[in-house]
């Protein structure tokens, strides 16, 4: 195993050129690429404050520490380490991609200083027997005005709703979870109003009926439905078919009141066979 500091790039020859000076070099570096060398810690390479891409997929990375120097960092790259707690990223303030798939995490947090970031990936998280992944809220707040792509693909999520919140979204990638209710993510696209991918494949709401023509009208921006383009002629086709189905719904509950007349109300008769208006209503209704 190997900690990552200023020895290892030193002897990396990818990066160290003997002809510039260690000190010199590490000043103006601004991309390190360290992926799959053993690496379980990072240690300290503060030297590096122009660093602004640091590749570290691939290692067996436990803690993230030691990167609060960079603040210049506007790519972070830690998919398939041993990571369970995402933590000391508050000082990354320009940074806006952040991949850690494939590690531990159960909660999202510690990310509410980043105001800047865009992309987050999440997918295939390591989680124990009964986990599925969250959401702190406050980190969603965070992101609410920033975040663009979320990836959180095969994480045993059964409920999305609190993802609500982030309305800047235009990539939603959810397949292979547990999300069953059609309702609930109609109410959640319904409110993203720049969404242009969305991948659900794999969940068990993809069986349900009329699944693929209730989501597209839920959100007219989308182009690309579980990997499917949508053409507009389609989009179309299914928002007129909304709008006549909800037209015909209004019209049958107009009716429906109407056919309520005043006796109707004052005695508690009801139009309908085997309700009985309560005392209560009746005296409601009474003149």
């Amino acid at each position: 195993m190997a900690q990552l500091n200023v020895n290892l790039i030193a002897k990396s020859r990818n990066h160290f050129k003997k002809k510039q000076g260690l000190p010199e070099y590490l000043r103006t570096l601004t991309h390190l690429h360290f992926s799959s060398k053993n690496i379980e810690d990072i240690g300290d390479i503060s030297t590096c404050r122009n660093l602004t891409v640091l590749y570290l997929y691939d290692n067996q990375i436990t803690d993230i520490c030691n990167l609060g120097f960079a603040s210049n960092l506007t790519h972070l790259y830690m998919q398939n380490n041993s990571i369970a707690h995402i933590d000391n990223l508050s000082n990354l303030r320009m940074l806006s991609k952040l991949y850690l798939s494939g590690n531990r995490i159960a909660v999202v947090e510690g990310l509410e200083r980043l105001t800047e970031l865009k992309e987050l990936h999440l997918e295939n998280q390591k989680l124990a027997p009964g986990e599925k992944l969250l959401f702190d809220p406050r980190t969603l707040l965070s992101l609410a005005g920033s975040l663009c792509v979320l990836n959180i693909n095969n994480n045993k999520m059964d409920d999305v709703r609190d993802l609500a919140v982030l309305k800047k979204l235009h990539s939603f990638t959810a397949a292979d979870n547990k999300l069953r209710n059609t309702e609930e993510l109609e109410d959640v696209i319904g409110v993203w109003p720049q969404l242009l991918q969305l991948d659900l494949r794999g969940n068990p709401v993809c069986k349900t009926p009329k699944y693929r023509d209730r989501l597209i009208t839920a959100c007219t921006s989308l182009e690309v439905f579980d990997g499917r383009e949508i053409k507009e002629m389609t989009r179309q086709f299914l928002v007129n078919w909304k709008a006549s189905k909800d037209g015909k719904k209004k019209k049958n509950n107009t009716h429906m009141l109407a056919g309520l007349s005043t006796d109707d109300l004052n005695t508690g008769l009801s139009p309908h066979p085997g309700h009985v208006y309560s005392h209560a209503s009746m005296q409601r209704w009474r003149p």
